[in-house]
């Protein structure tokens, strides 16, 4: 009996997660129209490529260019926050320096400060680089995470220290300890942080919203957002904005589950 409770509810969740989702890909292909008929209904009766034509040939947005945008962002973000978290955490998993005690508890201070208390002072450094309307601006500040080194410090603990010890009798250079032992052994980890990072910058709105300052510049949800307009909304545009948009990320997930799941299992077995 318990069981086909848990079964219930879990399908009733599936339920309530889904039909949003469906209503946006099917909402894609309906006319404003149609979207705003009463009673709200999920199927489409006049099915109509209308919003995905307007979209991707620049009528009104620069879609594809904000989208590629994105992927620039996001890929960059992502490749240069796992090589700084890695270092990062692989040097406070292994070594012993002068102040790490203290760094650490600094590093883990700042995991409680809510993001809007650094906007203003982000933004005014951002100014005096000379970096707003540039992607430097988003790249560089959301590739530095104290969640992100943590993580990959406390994974990165559980590397033997004998492999190092081996490594250096070989003549490996600590550089080369860290590409070689520590990176290898930390798989899963930097997996699991690569997709979290992903969705996270590709779904970025507000940041990007304060410093870009160009439509051609502009990410695909900041480009998105500028289709609600004063006096009119197009809601079919965005929902089929917001259904391409899902596409990279369905596509990562099924191409890298397996190797996702099985790296988290790998690096949660100990030798």
């Amino acid at each position: 009996m318990s069981e086909a409770l848990v079964f219930i509810v879990l399908c009733a969740l599936a339920v309530l997660t889904g039909v949003p989702f469906v209503y946006m890909i099917t909402g894609s292909f309906k006319t404003n129209g149609e979207l705003f008929r009463f009673p709200v209904h999920l199927w489409v009766d006049q099915p109509t490529l209308s919003n995905y034509i307007r979209l991707l040939n620049g009528s009104q947005i620069p879609f594809v260019h904000q989208f590629g945008n994105s992927l620039i962002v996001s890929i960059n973000q992502t490749l240069l926050l796992l090589l700084i978290a890695s270092l990062v955490g692989w040097g406070f998993a292994k070594y012993e320096f002068r102040g790490k005690r203290v760094l650490f508890m600094v590093l883990l201070v700042t995991l409680t400060l809510p993001g809007q208390m650094t906007l203003v002072p982000q933004f005014l450094l951002m100014l005096h680089l000379h970096w707003l309307d540039n992607y430097l601006a988003i790249i560089i500040p959301g590739s530095i995470s104290a969640f992100a080194a943590f993580f990959m410090r406390q994974n990165m603990i559980s590397v033997p220290n004998d492999l190092m010890d081996s490594a250096r009798i070989d003549g490996a250079s600590e550089l080369g300890i860290f590409w070689r032992v520590g990176l290898p052994l930390s798989r899963g980890a930097l997996s699991v942080l690569a997709v979290l990072t992903f969705l996270g910058s590709w779904n970025d709105y507000l940041w990007p919203l304060i410093v870009l300052r160009t439509a051609d510049k502009f990410t695909y949800p900041v480009g998105l957002a500028t289709l609600v307009g004063l006096y009119k909304v197009e809601y079919g545009m965005i929902l089929a904005g917001a259904f391409l948009a899902t596409l990279p990320i369905v596509a990562i997930f099924i191409a890298g589950r397996n190797y996702l799941v099985g790296n988290i299992f790998a690096g949660a077995i100990k030798g």
